[in-house]
């Protein structure tokens, strides 16, 4: 399991995967589930992967490589838009399921697998998409400004209640963060670390981009301060007044 989050704002976007995958308890490894393709002044692509590993990573390394002779196959280096490259990583992901999913299915292995695109390209506006395991794909509006892929019903709450398009960029990131550590609390097979990323609207590159571990001295406060408010605001909110005959 993975949990992989992306919002879009008026000012910018943030990106957030962790990087915990598991063949069940005895097989817990890590592998970086965001992918950055960046020039400056140019674009600056970032998508998120869920799903079986094998297939996100061969239909992202499908379009991935920067051509360097003429006559080369187009990349997400030649996509004019953020639309035209959720439409290439549809193609991608449908090309793999087709070629691989038979043989998995054989074995009882899901070939399941969905990707969050984001970014911006040079001439265009910021852009968010989710790309379906069936290669179709979805757009970010001023109602729905983020994507969850893999373990989301427990991260998604405080976004809902958090982050609209006018939040800040730092709010926005903080508020991820408190998504993560909610995930993480409630399922283990979602872990550290975490890989951010920051982009900053109309900058055409890429704004901050950090690596959380066990050591990362802002995320540890915000994992023992969003517990401790937690339990702080439930024992201050009043018990039921019903007649329900209870002792308090």
């Amino acid at each position: 399991m993975t949990y992989c989050v992306a919002i879009t704002l008026k000012a910018g976007m943030v990106f957030a995967s962790d990087s915990r995958t598991n063949a069940g308890v005895d097989h817990v490894s890590s592998y970086r589930k965001m992918r950055v393709f960046s020039k400056d002044g140019d674009r600056v692509i970032v998508i998120l992967s869920s799903g079986n590993l094998s297939i996100t990573q061969s239909a992202i390394n499908l379009i991935a490589e920067d051509p360097r002779e003429p006559g080369a196959k187009r990349t997400l280096y030649d996509a004019r838009s953020m639309y035209e490259v959720a439409e290439m990583v549809g193609h991608a992901l449908r090309e793999v399921r087709t070629r691989d999913a038979p043989y998995l299915e054989q074995s009882n292995i899901s070939a399941g697998a969905s990707f969050v695109v984001g970014g911006q390209i040079a001439g265009g506006p910021p852009r968010l998409f989710h790309v379906y395991s069936e290669g179709n794909f979805i757009e970010s509006t001023a109602e729905t400004t983020y994507f969850q892929i893999g373990e989301s019903k427990y991260g998604k709450p405080v976004i809902d209640r958090v982050v609209t398009p006018e939040t800040s960029l730092l709010e926005a990131t903080k508020c991820v963060l408190v998504s993560f550590d909610s995930t993480m609390r409630s399922n283990i097979s979602v872990g550290l670390p975490i890989d951010l990323l920051m982009y900053r609207a109309d900058t055409l590159r890429v704004t901050f981009q950090h690596q959380i571990n066990e050591s990362d001295a802002y995320f540890n406060m915000v994992h023992q301060r969003w517990g401790e408010g937690l339990r702080k605001v439930f024992t201050e909110l009043p018990n039921p007044d019903w007649n329900v005959g209870f002792e308090q």
